[in-house]
């Protein structure tokens, strides 16, 4: 037992707790743990509102923490029950032991009278929080990759992971248990089957769900950039990202020279090109805002500048990969294409941990926050420190070229 590797911060306290004889230790970590639970996926289909009890012949119910969770089947699926939760619902007629991470150095078989019962409530009850704190890095230590190509891809989607207290590197992801990500898919993103799931998947890792526009603006001051190897003035950059709109409208109006003949193209109306001006003009300053206050934030550098904003689509694809897999809408196996997939293209667009966070987060402030640097900016902003900053951090070990 001395040899054993706890698979996450829980497991470990929980050892901890049973190994000193810390009785009251321990529940106040089950106090603060969601406990999983397995069902029939068919049943849960049937009922997703419910959790039925399945008790083992000596009348046990098996609980998992989250680091002990088995890799995910198509056929058995988890839900998570606070100890609060179980608490209350608990029936004379009901198991006579619930069982906590059976066969592991951190197991423990609790008694369920009614004292028992009582004893759990107290413990939840004095709980300074559920779950894993949010804006923190949270890592599987064994059931989870930490170096390499898949690891890297893992990383590439921590932003979402940190802020929604989850370990960044698990793969065979089962999140706050299977209805509960079908019901957050569904609801943030209208995911409700497997084709929805792929579709969605696919337009996040092609980096076609950010807007054009966006990534117009900032093309042309990547150029300007270039072109001048320094800082881009802001005037400067509207300027030319107005005049090649209006090249761009002046050409699309020319006769075009086709297989089938010339096709006279329609002039577009004036209103409607000065109005796509005038909302770049707006858009680049709305960026500069942000950019100044990352600066000003630590999110990027004195002279630094956001290349992309395509890391946001990255990101959440790297996300996106295991939701599925919790909702059961794709395979492990496919999470892990997908990934790799979005560390390839995060690879390919940024040169740095830090130039990918900065993309990401101005994407996600362009689509939320509306230059409020409300919750949007803060909890992204937050995101970013921890993961640049927490000597744990994949960020602080998995470097960014991986060759």
């Amino acid at each position: 037992m001395g040899t054993w590797i706890a698979p996450s911060v829980i497991e470990r306290e929980l050892y901890g707790a049973k190994a000193a004889g810390d009785w009251a230790a321990y529940f106040d970590v089950l106090a603060r743990t969601p406990l999983y639970v397995a069902q029939p996926r068919a049943q849960s289909d049937a009922h997703p509102g419910s959790v039925f009890f399945h008790a083992t012949p000596d009348r046990m119910l098996v609980v998992h923490t989250a680091g002990m969770l088995p890799a995910p089947t198509p056929e058995t699926v988890f839900e998570s029950r606070s100890l609060r939760w179980f608490a209350e619902v608990w029936a004379a007629d009901d198991p006579a032991f619930l069982a906590v991470n059976p066969g592991s150095p951190a197991e423990a078989y609790l008694t369920t009278a009614p004292a028992d019962l009582a004893r759990w409530r107290a413990h939840a009850e004095a709980s300074p929080h559920y779950g894993l704190p949010e804006g923190k890095v949270h890592a599987l230590f064994t059931g989870g990759p930490l170096h390499g190509p898949v690891a890297h891809g893992l990383a590439v989607g921590s932003h979402l992971a940190v802020t929604n207290g989850e370990f960044w590197n698990s793969l065979a992801y089962h999140g706050s248990g299977y209805q509960y990500e079908r019901r957050r898919v569904a609801k943030s993103w209208s995911i409700t089957e497997r084709s929805d799931w792929l579709s969605t998947l696919h337009t996040l890792l092609d980096s076609e769900m950010v807007s054009p526009v966006w990534e117009y603006a900032l093309r042309v001051r990547r150029a300007l950039a270039s072109d001048f190897a320094g800082p881009v003035d802001v005037e400067h950059w509207r300027h030319v990202a107005e005049a090649s709109l209006r090249r761009n409208a002046e050409r699309a109006a020319e006769p075009q020279l086709t297989p089938d003949g010339v096709t006279v193209a329609q002039p577009r109306p004036s209103a409607e090109v000065e109005g796509e001006i005038a909302g770049v003009r707006r858009l680049i300053g709305r960026i500069a805002r942000y950019e100044q206050r990352f600066r000003a934030d630590g999110l990027l550098p004195p002279d630094g500048w956001v290349r992309s904003v395509e890391g946001w689509d990255i990101g959440r694809a790297s996300q996106m990969a295991r939701w599925g897999v919790g909702c059961r809408y794709g395979t492990v196996a496919e999470a892990e294409q997908a990934v790799l997939r979005a560390g390839e293209a995060a690879r390919d667009t940024y040169r740095s941990w830090e130039e990918f966070s900065a993309g990401y987060v101005l994407g996600r402030c362009l689509h939320f926050d509306e230059e409020e640097f409300g919750t949007w900016y803060t909890t992204a902003l937050a995101a970013h420190l921890a993961l640049t900053t927490d000597p744990a951090s994949p960020w602080r070990n998995i470097p960014w070229n991986l060759g």
